[in-house]
């Protein structure tokens, strides 16, 4: 996007790139949004940098184990009422992605200015500490046609792109939590879907293995996808077993995929903070490698709920202020 958005209800355009801020926080999800909240309420001049808003968060079409809300909310309502909460407290966003961390003396500030923050919109902000929740990407198949026909029948999407389909046939791709839900949200929506998983056991809660069984949704188990099939749209995909190595071709309009995520850290795999799989080790105070860095969330390559991204979020944020605190009073202010 590269736009600036004052959540704080106006904008102020180069301000944001002259300022140097106590904790800027890159990613609006679960995570982000609830760091920005506590450093806010800590007092810290806090920005947020991020392309989006709430994330795999908003793109979910039933929450159920948030607790607050018995009866589930969706995503996109979960992100618009933490949205709220941070602008309420005025805390500042700007839409762009960031492309590097650089840690550097600032010579045009006093303090712990540490680190410069470049954005793929030519943008640098500065800030004395920072705190990584950008989440993770969906996973993808990485077969043959995947690419060529995402936005063309491949998605990654139930909810975006479900309403689509409806009254056409098509596969949902995994076993876990999501792809179990999301095949029920498609079949609540009329469209005709078969669940593809290369187990023959599924990784979901146990209530949602129970309403998916309920449900009579039909599942291929020992299977994956080899190929997606199609021209200028999905027409097809190549199934294999993988217990017998028979491999047949199955007719379907769509490709919905559920396999997991992959963390999305290139952008700071310079400074060695990452693991051997990209995701970013923290400590119990969610403290990286590097001073002053901080991550919270999906990123951190722990259990992949929103309650938890919530916690770390808030631990994040107090690190940050106490982290700002002992700096402060090694240099007398």
């Amino acid at each position: 996007m590269g736009e600036m958005f004052s959540l704080g209800g106006f904008s102020r355009g180069g301000e944001y790139e002259k300022k140097l801020w106590d904790v800027l926080i890159i990613g609006a999800g679960p995570a982000g949004f609830t760091a920005a909240i506590y450093a806010a309420r800590f007092g810290l001049e806090t920005l947020i940098l991020s392309k989006d808003l709430g994330g795999n968060m908003a793109l979910t079409d039933l929450i159920e184990n948030y607790p607050g809300f018995p009866e589930g909310i969706s995503g996109s309502e979960l992100t618009a009422r933490m949205h709220e909460h941070v602008k309420r407290l005025g805390v500042d966003i700007v839409f762009d992605e960031v492309e590097r961390i650089d840690p550097a003396e600032c010579a045009y500030y006093e303090g712990p200015c540490k680190f410069t923050v470049k954005t793929k919109n030519g943008k640098e902000y500065r800030a004395k500490t920072i705190i990584i929740a950008v989440g993770a990407a969906p996973r993808k198949l990485k077969v043959p046609g995947e690419e060529e026909l995402t936005g063309k029948g491949v998605s990654y999407c139930a909810t975006c792109d479900g309403p689509l389909f409806k009254g056409k046939k098509v596969i949902v791709v995994g076993g876990g939590n999501t792809a179990l839900q999301e095949a029920l949200y498609l079949k609540s929506i009329g469209v005709d879907v078969t669940l593809v998983h290369r187990r023959q056991k599924f990784r979901a809660d146990k209530i949602l293995q129970d309403r998916f069984r309920e449900s009579g949704i039909p599942a291929i188990l020992d299977t994956v996808v080899t190929e997606i099939i199609g021209k200028d749209k999905v027409e097809a995909v190549r199934l294999k077993n993988v217990k017998t190595g028979e491999e047949k071709e199955m007719k379907v309009d769509g490709v919905f995929i559920f396999i997991g995520y992959e963390p999305k850290t290139d952008f700071v795999k310079h400074l060695g903070i990452t693991d051997d799989y990209g995701y970013i080790p923290v400590d119990m105070h969610m403290r990286t490698k590097v001073p002053g860095i901080f991550a919270a969330g999906d990123i951190t390559n722990v259990f992949k709920q929103i309650a938890v991204a919530v916690g770390q979020g808030a631990i994040a944020a107090n690190s940050a202020k106490e982290f700002l605190e002992k700096w402060a009073e090694k240099n007398g202010e």
